[in-house]
């Protein structure tokens, strides 16, 4: 009998040799092996995680390079025996077994281009129930349901709907923002990669919601893994004609992929609806929104892929069962992602009110390096500084507005107690200073006054008063900036001075 093996073809496994160990692993099994390509289950520190088929379940082995794949498959790997690399059934590995995976139901279980295997595994559910309801019935679920636009800004999605869905009848787009800058982020990629007809099949309900008869994905062109798979999953997905038809044989939701640049900014919704049109990637002034006048002129929906990856689940199994999770307005879950100084770093998916400490110690193992935990940047680069006093904070929205921080996109960095925090608040002006569009001056002035300034109080130069300056420039960044750029970069420039105010008291012997 066939043994299917699985072999993540994810970008983080790639990057550790997965391609050549799929390799080795048919070529030692012959005729007795069936190699499947999946996503990854989030285990990052475990890739290339190797996965068998037994009457058992899926037996996990990891990390596997090639040299270990002779060893293991005279082992008996092929029938799950036990093995210093094996961590017995994957659904019962505590990393896994302690989340409550519903957007990431599916990655690393399924071929990710398996349309079959996507239907097995509850995939179409949502659509095929969508397709029975009216539009205004879809966007009411959707705003049911709680769900807020995991890119960052929490903005909940079902308003966003309404007010597209509110708009005269006519040309409206519908956009999937995979920009995925933020650092220690990975989690829209590995959707992509991993379970890519979930995007789409959130993208077709959402064009059944609002009245779009276009969509478009624009990805990071440091993703050239997940514009592959999207393009194919596109075609695949066209093909069997789950997009419907026109009358002249065209589907009836036209999805296109584009590639961005590599501009942070284009993150921001107006900025990337700009790079759409062929333009400058460059912040727009509100009002109007999107939702009323956004791609061309034309009312417009721009949601991340966590957000759109989401809808599936909840017109599937109903809103109330995904309200259930979570807490307060924090409804749902949230795939985190640790990264940074941390022992095992990958993706985490939560229900809102998991605690920082939890994330970070009973998932993440604490530092890689084994040296006490200084900070945690929450949010991404332009994210808040948390310290371990702060660990039973409740990771939502709220609670983490309350820690002086917030959940972003859900990235967790971890720096150790060698990190030297003025520096950090450097980078942050300094990253904003390179990633600015240019559009208005408190960002792209600021950043660079900001950065001057840090660079005056790192030598010693009047300590207390250019504290007061940059003081006074973050709080003008924060009220006068266009976009979040510019307002949320004094964040992690705040929090580090609150938290570690000693490493901003000058080094005077700089300036002798």
């Amino acid at each position: 009998m066939t043994v299917k093996v699985y072999v993540p073809c994810d970008a983080a496994a790639l990057s550790m040799g997965a391609d050549a160990v799929a390799k080795a692993i048919a070529v030692k099994g012959g005729d007795d092996v069936k190699v499947i390509r999946n996503g990854s289950r989030g285990m990052l520190w475990l890739e290339p995680m190797v996965e068998v088929e037994t009457k058992r379940g899926r037996v996990a082995y990891g990390p596997v390079f090639v040299s270990d794949i002779d060893g293991l498959i005279d082992a008996g790997m092929l029938s799950g025996a036990d093995h210093e690399l094996g961590h017995g059934l994957t659904e019962d590995m505590p990393y896994l077994a302690n989340q409550e995976r519903l957007t990431f139901a599916r990655v690393g279980i399924i071929d990710p281009l398996s349309l079959s295997d996507y239907e097995a595994n509850g995939g179409l559910e949502g659509l095929k129930r969508s397709l029975k309801m009216t539009a205004s019935e879809i966007v009411d679920e959707v705003f049911e349901s709680g769900l807020r636009g995991r890119g960052g800004a929490g903005f909940p999605a079902g308003i966003k709907w309404r007010t597209a869905l509110a708009q005269p009848e006519g040309q409206k787009y519908l956009c999937a923002n995979a920009d995925e800058g933020d650092s220690g982020t990975f989690a829209d990629r590995m959707l992509m990669e991993g379970d890519p007809f979930c995007l789409i099949e959130g993208m077709i309900i959402g064009s059944l919601g609002i009245g779009a008869d276009t969509g478009y994905i624009y990805i990071r062109s440091e993703y050239p893994h997940a514009i592959k798979t999207m393009r194919k999953a596109i075609e695949i997905w066209e093909g069997a004609g789950l997009s419907g038809h026109n009358e002249d044989g065209s589907p009836r939701f036209k999805l296109h992929v584009r590639i961005g640049a590599g501009a942070y900014i284009c993150g921001e919704e107006s900025s990337m609806l700009e790079s759409l049109e062929g333009k400058r990637g460059e912040v727009k002034v509100k009002p109007p929104i999107p939702a009323i006048s956004g791609l061309f002129g034309k009312p417009t929906i721009v949601n991340n892929v966590l957000t759109l990856g989401t809808v599936p689940i909840i017109m599937a199994k109903g809103p109330r069962a995904y309200a259930d999770y979570g807490q307060g307005r924090s409804k749902g879950t949230q795939p985190y992602q640790l990264a940074g100084d941390i022992a095992r770093g990958g993706l985490v998916e939560k229900a809102f009110g998991v605690t920082l400490g939890q994330l970070v110690n009973d998932f993440g193992g604490g530092t890689r390096s084994g040296r006490p935990i200084k900070a945690i940047q929450t949010g991404g680069p332009l994210g808040g500084y948390v310290t371990p006093d702060a660990f039973d904070v409740a990771m939502s929205y709220e609670g983490m507005a309350e820690a002086g921080s917030m959940i972003g996109h859900g990235g967790l960095v971890v720096y150790n107690d060698t990190t030297k925090m003025m520096d950090m608040a450097r980078y942050a002006m300094e990253f904003c200073e390179i990633e600015s569009c240019g559009k208005c001056t408190p960002c792209r002035i600021g950043a660079v006054r900001g950065k001057e300034t840090l660079d005056k109080i790192a030598a010693g130069e009047e300590v207390e008063k250019n504290l007061e300056v940059l003081e006074d420039l973050c709080d003008l960044m924060e009220s006068a900036s266009l976009c979040a750029m510019g307002g949320l970069t004094p964040l992690p420039v705040k929090t580090a001075i609150q938290h570690f105010p000693e490493e901003f008291m000058g080094r005077k012997e700089a300036a002798e």
